[in-house]
């Protein structure tokens, strides 16, 4: 069954244009560079890269990357973007890379695109260098529980963010500027309880705020952000014990 993504591609594409939509470039563009830039990583894997927009971000601090998704379309994108970036269409259950092959692992608001979560976890795991870095954007458990209902408007005027089933995990289909997709709602505890399993430590937790926008927006993301950030750290190999 199609996720909606290959039929949303143009309408996406037109969405973000060049720099971002409003989340990503007032909220997320700027903590998610802070964490890739000056810390020594050489290569990096962008799950669900889209039109490619973070690579090239992360390819203007120096880094080699590879951006993966399974949307054709937007694989395409990318490519007339960047002729000269690695873009390939794959699913993050499957990554097309050898094991231990890259230093960071990059997730921008994609794990709420993935079915088998943990497959996908386990696959950044394979994927990483020993002591290699996941990165993660991703939506707030608390504001994709909200989904249908979200902000209402009281009887006298105050607006209010309701929530409901927020430890059912479930599919639901989102829609936007022309584009409709199926965003996966877990709890935080399923995100967590996931990367731990998967050996991962956390090394970094942010809600990061809107900079430096002050308007009614970014006062309405302060009640009810939408995002959250994490680090995560594959484990390095034990060292052998010292022979007597």
């Amino acid at each position: 069954m199609s996720n909606g993504w290959e039929q949303s591609a143009a309408a996406w594409i037109d969405t973000v244009g060049t720099s971002g939509d409003w989340g990503r470039r007032v909220v997320l563009d700027g903590p998610m560079m802070e964490r890739v830039t000056g810390r020594g990583f050489r290569t990096a894997v962008d799950v669900g890269c889209g039109e490619g927009r973070f690579c090239r971000m992360m390819q203007s601090s120096g880094l080699t990357t590879v951006g993966i998704d399974p949307t054709e379309a937007l694989i395409a994108e990318a490519r007339r973007r960047d002729p000269a970036g690695d873009y390939r269409v794959a699913v993050a259950e499957a990554l097309p890379l050898e094991d231990s092959s890259v230093d960071l692992a990059v997730a921008y608001l994609t794990l709420i695109d993935i079915s088998d979560l943990h497959r996908a976890v386990a696959e950044v795991g394979r994927v990483l260098r020993p002591g290699g870095r996941f990165l993660i954007a991703n939506r707030q458990s608390f504001n994709s529980a909200a989904d249908p209902v979200g902000w209402t408007q009281e009887s006298d005027g105050t607006r209010r963010f309701c929530i409901d089933h927020y430890l059912d995990e479930r599919a639901q289909w989102v829609e936007w500027n022309g584009i409709r997709i199926q965003n996966w709602h877990r709890p935080l505890q399923t995100y967590l309880t996931t990367l731990l399993d998967a050996g991962f430590e956390l090394r970094h937790f942010a809600e990061p705020e809107p900079m430096p926008a002050e308007d009614e927006k970014a006062r309405r993301y302060r009640r009810v952000p939408n995002f959250l950030l994490m680090e995560w750290q594959k484990a390095v190999a034990a060292m052998p014990a010292r022979q007597a």
